[in-house]
């Protein structure tokens, strides 16, 4: 008698651990909506030495979250594969929402200083700068190429706040 009870609880138990794994949850609506645009961020900050993004609305942090950058994090990038971040003021550009990286959003590096200074060094200053997911969660180690890399329930909160045009503040 015991046993018959103890199966059902076992299954159960076995289902919502499952559930709960990061790999197997998949929001129900893909990609997942934009916020109305009263909860929505107004701006972005990103502090490249402290590994740190923050979305604001009206001047206050609303989301704060631990981020991985390029693997050379130091330094204003300067040109296609040196895996540095840019530094300075940009815009997000466009949602992706079949990115490799879960979803992605566009930072519009290179901006006209960029391709100025890449030009006068003759040299490609490279581009697609996205605030993406694919970093496991607790990875701890920069890996990108010059991104800005969140674990995949992180890009989803972003996705929701971020709207195209909202501007990007990266600072050294």
């Amino acid at each position: 008698m015991k046993r018959q009870w103890f199966r059902p609880w076992l299954v159960l138990g076995f289902c919502v651990l499952a559930a709960s794994s990061p790999h197997a949850r998949k929001p129900a609506v893909w990609p997942p909506a934009l916020a109305p645009a009263d909860e929505r961020a107004d701006e972005i900050r990103v502090d490249k030495s402290e590994r740190r993004m923050q979305l604001l609305r009206d001047g206050k942090v609303i989301r704060t979250y631990r981020i991985l950058l390029g693997d050379a994090p130091v330094g204003h990038k300067r040109q296609q594969g040196d895996e540095r971040t840019p530094e300075g003021l940009y815009r997000i550009t466009f949602r992706n929402d079949k990115s490799r990286f879960h979803l992605s959003l566009r930072v519009s590096y290179p901006n006209e200083a960029d391709r100025a200074q890449a030009r006068a060094r003759g040299v490609d200053p490279g581009g697609d700068i996205m605030i993406h997911g694919g970093t496991p969660p607790g990875y701890g180690t920069d890996w990108t190429d010059g991104c800005i890399a969140l674990t995949d329930r992180e890009i989803e909160e972003v996705w929701r706040l971020v709207a195209v045009d909202t501007p990007i503040s990266i600072e050294p």
